[in-house]
């Protein structure tokens, strides 16, 4: 990164994009988040994370969503993270709200994956590391652990935010039921969970459904929601309209296998391509719209391998509303598209 490149953020960070309620706690997100899932790994040149990070900044994306695992290698995205925050943000941490996960696998052997106390309180303290923070904002488990008890995976979230190494605990992945078991525990111990981080897309829809829906539920339980993958790991976007171009997601087998580009699956695709065009959208921005049509949506998470990209999903919150006519055109081809990869951890408890 440019030694002499200082960073001065937009005086007008604030001015474009709305911010949110998160459930009924006093913390807000913007209503697009920023998720370096992918992109911001040692595969990626570190200036071009860099430009995205700080673009998304004086934008107003105040919230950067972090894992563990998250690279490649895993870890290379925290550190990558830290070394930009170092350079560009510590004068603003009190303006970001960053976050992170620990579940899936991290490192060998039977403490690096789960839920028991052991992994979450080291993985935790091994982010921090990674970043150069004291605390982070949001810590979620990523995921179920059926072979933890629940009162354990909790224990360790509401023991990380009584120790100051978190402000606020969240689940990830949690079903309906298993989300208001959680609250209740956490509520009983005195640090209720405050979001729930689930996939949901127009061709994600589980949300939706079950008894208790997880929607209806985190609202009836307080807590928000941020949306992951509201682009269907860019299945919603005008990538794939025409076939799967070089250096896509597709193209390198990185969650979006070829078995989720169907014929089908496209058809719907261009179906929303064409309500989007008439309402004046990219497929991208119709695609968040919808997410945050619900209320008990907080933010939709969105990844950005580039500036433009940024741009175009932040871009979004320009025109939310959506008329009944409209989603009615477009429930006709919002259905599930079998590109739900994380089922099995929301089944698995």
């Amino acid at each position: 990164m440019g030694a002499f490149d200082p960073y001065v953020a937009s005086p007008q960070r604030y001015e474009s994009v709305p911010y949110r309620r998160v459930g009924e706690s006093g913390l807000k997100l913007p209503a697009v988040s920023l998720g370096l899932w992918h992109n911001f790994g040692d595969d990626k040149p570190l200036q071009t994370q860099r430009d995205i990070l700080r673009r998304a900044f004086d934008l107003g994306v105040t919230h950067f969503d972090l894992a563990n695992n998250y690279g490649p290698p895993p870890g290379s995205a925290e550190r990558n993270f830290g070394t930009i925050l170092a350079a560009d943000f510590r004068p603003y941490r009190d303006e970001l709200i960053i976050s992170s996960k620990a579940g899936w696998d991290m490192w060998p052997g039977p403490y690096g994956f789960g839920g028991s106390r052991k992994y979450l309180t080291a993985s935790l303290d091994q982010s921090l590391q990674r970043m150069g923070l004291d605390y982070v904002d949001v810590f979620y488990h990523h995921r179920p652990d059926p072979e933890t008890p629940l009162e354990e995976t909790l224990g360790a979230l509401h023991q990380a935010v009584r120790a100051g190494k978190a402000l606020y605990a969240g689940v990830s992945s949690y079903s309906g039921s298993l989300t208001a078991r959680a609250q209740e525990i956490m509520r009983d111990l005195g640090t209720p969970l405050v979001i729930h981080q689930p996939s949901y897309s127009m061709l994600n829809r589980w949300v939706e459904r079950g008894d208790p829906a997880l929607l209806r539920t985190t609202a009836a339980e307080g807590m928000g929601v941020i949306a992951f993958s509201p682009l269907a790991q860019g299945l919603l976007t005008d990538k794939y309209l025409h076939g799967v171009p070089e250096r896509s997601r597709a193209a390198e087998g990185k969650s979006l296998g070829a078995g989720m580009l169907s014929e089908e699956n496209l058809r719907r695709v261009r179906g929303l391509n064409d309500i989007a065009a008439a309402r004046g959208q990219t497929l991208a921005q119709l695609a968040i719209a919808w997410v945050l049509r619900d209320p008990a949506v907080t933010s939709a998470l969105i990844g950005a391998s580039s500036v433009a990209q940024l741009e175009d999903s932040v871009g979004a919150t320009g025109n939310l509303e959506l008329s009944a006519a409209e989603l009615a055109a477009i429930d006709e081809f919002a259905v599930d598209g079998d590109v739900n990869i994380w089922r099995g951890a929301t089944e698995s408890v």
